[in-house]
């Protein structure tokens, strides 16, 4: 609930947030049980909770999904014989609605937009989006990092409205890159509702892939995680040394924070400690290692394990 402020990733896996200037509207994020029939039982929904009818320039509302190059190498992207990219998925509202569907070329700064319409029942969208042919600028990176980005628009101000939407792929242009959308944030009424999302090589959008839970599932863990069953020991009086056991590698070496409360530590026949800092895992290694966390006064050699709170591994674009 509350969201609007900042960026984050905030309810399901994969799927940012993205704000610009700060607005007054507000939104509820949740995975809501009221998907399309043999598509998924779940979907994205958003609640408007607080309005803003008054705009400001720089004030944006985007979900956004991010991918990294070495995934998107069939599309040849920037040389002759690169390919066109299909999008599909399903939206509904509490009402008639135009916002923008948009990819956003991170390595080069490019990117293409195309209006989609949403009504008060479950519709299947399908975008062709044509190939960004040889130009002078380069192909995705072959590696972990951020190129690719999709997004979704859903509210912006005149600095991403003000010319008419860029519907070719060129040079960014921020005035392009929302302009016939309406406002997300229009009134508390206002609803937003999205699954069954998919990005294709060609001009051909297939039958939604029905995929394994544990295949998805290994593919959201290779960006974030969290680790319950962190045992070990003191290394000072004011640290001890957990480990930290990845369940799939990671795309990059993880950052560390404390998720799901307080973190506690049992510091062995004396009492609870809670940890008040982590730093990184030994060796920078991508599945797993161990971690130095900051505790209140312990006794070296002393056992610990981890006993609230959970300790979370992120490694998003």
């Amino acid at each position: 609930t509350g969201i609007g402020a900042a960026d984050g990733y905030f309810t399901l896996d994969r799927w940012q947030i993205n704000v610009g200037a700060t607005s007054a509207g507000r939104l509820t994020m949740t995975q809501t049980a009221d998907g399309p029939n043999g598509i998924s039982a779940n979907c994205l929904k958003l609640d408007c909770t607080t309005a803003d009818t008054s705009i400001a320039a720089g004030e944006v509302l985007q979900i956004m999904h991010k991918m990294e190059g070495q995934n998107l190498q069939r599309i040849g992207k920037g040389v002759a014989g690169a390919k066109q990219v299909t999008v599909s998925f399903y939206v509904k509202g509490n009402a008639n609605a135009t916002y923008v569907a948009e990819l956003f070329d991170a390595d080069n700064t490019r990117s293409i937009g195309a209006l989609f319409s949403v009504t008060t029942d479950w519709t299947r969208v399908v975008i062709v989006f044509p190939a960004d042919v040889d130009d002078g600028s380069s192909p995705y990176g072959d590696d972990n990092a951020l190129s690719l980005s999709l997004l979704f628009t859903l509210h912006a101000g005149s600095d991403f409205t003000s010319a008419a939407l860029n519907t070719v792929w060129s040079n960014n242009d921020t005035t392009k890159r929302a302009a016939g959308g309406d406002s997300f944030f229009d009134a508390t009424t206002r609803t937003f509702f999205l699954t069954g999302v998919q990005m294709e090589v060609g001009p051909v959008a297939t039958e939604f892939e029905q995929e394994d839970i544990s295949t998805t599932l290994a593919k959201c863990q290779r960006y974030f995680q969290l680790s319950i069953s962190n045992t070990g020991f003191t290394n000072s009086s004011t640290s001890c040394r957990l480990s930290v056991a990845g369940l799939v590698e990671m795309r990059a070496v993880p950052t560390l924070a404390i998720a799901n409360g307080t973190g506690t530590v049992e510091d062995y026949a004396v009492g609870n400690r809670n940890i008040t800092g982590l730093s990184g895992l030994s060796g920078g290694m991508v599945s797993g290692g161990l971690v130095d966390a900051t505790i209140a006064s312990s006794t070296n050699g002393k056992s610990h394990a981890l006993i609230g709170g959970a300790i979370a591994l992120i490694a998003e674009l």
